[in-house]
């Protein structure tokens, strides 16, 4: 390097934003590298902790075995995953349709100003603290299947039951579905809709027929992240699920989920062996699920957007 290359003050100021700009790159590679490991570190963390049960338990007997006896050395987990698949699943099912429903007219009938009003409630759900969904299922939602929806049927409940806690789960994953199926269907080029409009297709059959279908693998990437969302939560659940370490037979009997039996027992009966241990195996439970279907949604997610562009 000259020294009148060096003396150029126009040289200094390019060096400068380089430099600027590599010290930029390598922290922000610093801090997105940190972000992805802290997730690893969870699940280490939960491992070591869950392996003194993994350690001297048979897997098959911890995840298929229904006692659940802390005191007697009894930690069947069957129960409790059982009423997490009961009531996460039925969430979804009764979700999905309301949401697709919902995600259709908001991307392909509203009114703007109908969509204005409505987008921001609907995204005003998802900051609603989980205790305040709980408290409302049980001053509405659990007297309602008490009173009406069992004896409607022939059945005698509590309330605290499968069923609310999907009602109450469904409500919750309201914004994650219809938030991500709106932008899915809404990336669906125009002129697609167009083509299929100057056929002579109607309305309804191109949203049918063209727009969902290409739509199809983002909404269901939606509907995974909506079932994360489900399956990992523990407040509103806890609070109308019922909590008794029973498998679920019917919709109106009560469950115990996997966050639940977290939340309600983390930090009692530490002097039972193994107790600890049980939990932290559940924990890891939950994440590894969890972890799972998001990383599946963001898979498909990758995947429309590539072939989007290569569209």
């Amino acid at each position: 390097m000259t020294a009148k290359k060096w003396r150029n003050p126009l040289f200094h100021l390019y060096y400068n934003r380089k430099l600027s700009d590599l010290i930029a790159n390598k922290l922000m590679l610093a801090v997105t590298i940190f972000s992805g490991l802290i997730v690893i570190g969870m699940a280490f963390a939960l491992f070591y902790k869950a392996w003194p049960i993994l350690s001297t338990h048979p897997i098959e007997k911890l995840l298929l075995s229904s006692s659940w006896l802390p005191t007697r050395g009894e930690f069947g987990l069957y129960p409790f995953i059982m009423g997490t698949l009961w009531v996460t699943i039925l969430a979804m099912v009764l979700a999905t349709p309301l949401c697709l429903l919902t995600s259709v007219y908001l991307a392909e009938y509203a009114p703007r100003r109908i969509r204005g009003i409505t987008k921001p409630m609907i995204d005003l759900l998802a900051g609603i603290p989980s205790v305040i969904y709980g408290v409302w299922g049980v001053l509405l939602v659990v007297p309602l299947i008490r009173d009406y929806l069992a004896p409607l049927v022939g059945s005698s409940t509590t309330g605290y039951s499968v069923l609310a806690g999907s009602i109450v789960l469904a409500i919750m994953v309201f914004p994650t579905i219809i938030s991500v199926s709106e932008e899915v269907i809404r990336a669906v080029p125009q002129e697609v809709r167009e083509a299929s409009i100057a056929l002579g297709a109607t309305k309804w059959q191109t949203v049918k027929h063209v727009v969902l279908r290409s739509s199809f693998p983002g909404i269901i990437a939606a509907t995974i992240l909506g079932f994360s969302r489900a399956f990992g939560e523990t407040m509103a659940v806890l609070m109308v699920v019922g909590n008794v370490s029973r498998a679920p037979s019917s919709l109106f009997d009560p469950a115990y989920p996997l966050t639940a039996l977290i939340a309600n027992n983390y930090g009692e009966m530490l002097s039972v062996p193994f107790y600890d241990s049980a939990l932290m195996l559940s924990a890891l439970i939950l994440l590894l699920v969890v972890l799972f279907f998001s990383v599946l949604a963001r898979i498909v997610m990758s995947k429309i957007k590539k072939g989007f562009a290569i569209g």
